[in-house]
């Protein structure tokens, strides 16, 4: 039986990639910090039940190399994905410092953890379309990355180290560069599930009105869970490489909260008010993926696209809010993908 480790385990990426490698008969073990408030709803339904725990979970602290090094010999992971980040754009901002040392050094301390504990293990860390920034669409390895954010140049640095260990001691070491990826277990503070929230709130009365920041930037919208098969799909591969992932679409995040409020049968025109305030103080105007590479070398390529990704993520926030989507009935709804 494989054994996997995941950092970030209790996040978007973490949980989906936890049900994948469950699926495929891995031993799958999933880091948490220490919190007095810890927050696990993603992965609440990996354990429990007649069988017991399926994902077996460690406490550790990533800006602790040695405490790392003694959890590696300790599970002999075969394969490593190292998700834990502060991954919000517009918070980086607000807290830089912060941001460099859980974004960017954190990958160090794993690179360097795997490098002390002598194990051997096939490393996968999360790369961001973030750090290609103000260069021109679509993006792929060959492009110049010009990071415009505190949350892109943190990223960028730990794509860079994890290729210096590749290179300098030979780990096997592989970076996905993963454009925009949503999901019904999207963090609240993005501005995908801010969206569908807030639709969930309108629809429930509980709220007329979402104010919204710059709805002019177009992303590469793409389904998480699918994002976490290419990180699988990466360590399985006979030699180390990086890879971009993505759809090849580029949408605006107008079109997602027009896409988005009509699947809940609503004019986004009657309820959307635009707030400056909540402006970044730079955006990038359009990161759209090539992912030529990650189709030819690794058979990946990306299934659900924007239209769908928006329904399934209105239809799960107003299932979980006890609404329907307007125009769907009960069986459609039961029928749809939504997790």
């Amino acid at each position: 039986m494989k054994r996997a480790l995941i950092t970030g385990v209790t996040g978007q990426d973490g949980s989906y990639l936890a049900d994948l490698l469950l699926d495929k008969g891995y031993e799958v073990h999933g880091v948490l910090r220490r919190s007095s408030s810890p927050s696990t709803a993603r992965i609440e339904h990996l354990n429990g039940g007649a069988s017991g725990a399926r994902l077996l979970l460690h406490y550790a602290d990533l800006s602790y190399t040695e405490g790392l090094v003694a959890l590696l010999r300790k599970i002999e992971p075969h394969e490593i994905y190292h998700l834990a980040a502060q991954s919000h754009v517009g918070f980086s901002f607000d807290m830089p410092e912060l941001t460099g040392d859980v974004t960017g050094l954190s990958t160090t301390r794993v690179l360097e953890a795997v490098r002390a504990s002598g194990i051997a293990t096939r490393v996968y860390q999360t790369s961001s379309s973030e750090m290609y920034g103000d260069a021109p669409a679509p993006q792929t390895l060959a492009t110049p990355f010009r990071p415009r954010s505190p949350y892109a140049v943190a990223k960028l640095y730990a794509y860079w180290m994890a290729a210096a260990y590749r290179e300098a001691y030979g780990l096997f070491v592989c970076s996905g560069v993963l454009f925009n990826h949503e999901s019904p277990r999207r963090g609240e503070g993005f501005v995908t599930r801010k969206v569908t929230l807030g639709i969930a709130a309108i629809l429930a009365g509980r709220q007329r009105t979402l104010r919204l920041g710059n709805l002019a930037p177009k992303r590469d919208w793409g389904y998480a869970p699918e994002y976490c098969e290419a990180m699988w799909l990466m360590l399985q591969q006979d030699q180390p490489a990086d890879y971009t992932i993505g759809t090849g679409e580029a949408h605006s995040v107008g079109e997602f909260v027009e896409r988005a409020f009509a699947r809940a049968g609503l004019d986004w025109r009657d309820h959307v008010e635009v707030d400056p305030l909540q402006f970044r103080p730079t955006d990038i105007a359009c990161l759209r993926a090539d992912p030529a590479d990650a189709r030819e070398r690794l058979g990946w390529e990306a299934n659900v696209r924007f239209a769908e990704l928006a329904a399934i993520m209105v239809d799960a926030d107003l299932e979980a809010a006890g609404l329907r989507p307007a125009g769907m009935s009960g069986a459609a709804a039961g029928g749809r993908r939504v997790d």
